[in-house]
């Protein structure tokens, strides 16, 4: 489904990809992990076509995503790819359903259809009794289904996470991480997560270990 090969990205003098080769398959739910500063979330951007790499290509299903302009690759991700933040990214002054129905309206999903679906997300996630309610009004664990709703309301085929669950208590992280394999087992989706939590990682599908910008293990 996603293949990266030969990813080189630098940062001035700092090389921080140094020839990432790694593939994807569908409906996998893959962790990767490392140390800070190994390369986990400039390669995860890269995947996710937020950042261009100096060398080597992204394939979705065949697609050489380097070779769309920029407002195509937008389009592309907009469609195909869901993202979720540590800190939520939450738009403050929209409810929880405004803030999900935001990349459907982006889309071009009329607005009824678009409350439509996102009502149902949200409902799904736990969350039909909060829809009017904003950012501010939410706990930690409620924001963070709303901005996983947010990521899958145009049903991407990818679904790429950055430490996820990293501002969570322990409820609310392990809510998070069994919720990440409901979501595949009912829509299909595929997982990228960066983490630095082991318990997300032994449960994944795959872990893939970064150091030193090379990826070093794979099981």
């Amino acid at each position: 489904m996603i293949r990266a090969s030969g990813i080189l990205k630098s940062y001035g003098d700092l090389k921080v990809l140094k020839g990432i080769d790694l593939e994807v398959k569908e409906k996998e739910v893959v962790t990767i992990v490392g140390a800070s500063g190994a390369g986990k979330t400039t390669l995860l951007q890269i995947i996710g076509t937020l950042d261009r790499p100096d060398d080597g290509k992204i394939l979705f299903n065949g697609q050489d995503v380097s070779l769309l302009s920029s407002r195509a690759l937008a389009a592309f991700r907009n469609r195909h790819i869901g993202f979720v933040f540590q800190f939520h990214q939450l738009l403050p002054e929209f409810t929880a359903l405004e803030n999900v129905c935001i990349p459907a309206l982006i889309a071009g999903t009329p607005k009824g259809e678009a409350e439509e679906r996102a009502t149902s997300l949200l409902s799904f996630l736990g969350m039909g009794e909060r829809l009017d309610h904003k950012p501010s009004q939410l706990s930690g664990g409620e924001q963070q289904r709303v901005a996983v709703a947010r990521a899958i309301i145009n049903s991407p085929s990818v679904i790429l996470a950055d430490e996820p669950s990293g501002n969570l208590d322990t409820e609310n992280k392990k809510e998070l991480h069994n919720l990440f394999f409901r979501l595949r087992d009912t829509f299909g989706h595929t997982f990228i997560i960066v983490t630095h939590d082991p318990q997300l990682a032994s449960m994944s599908d795959r872990t893939i270990r970064i150091k030193d910008g090379l990826i070093t293990n794979d099981t």
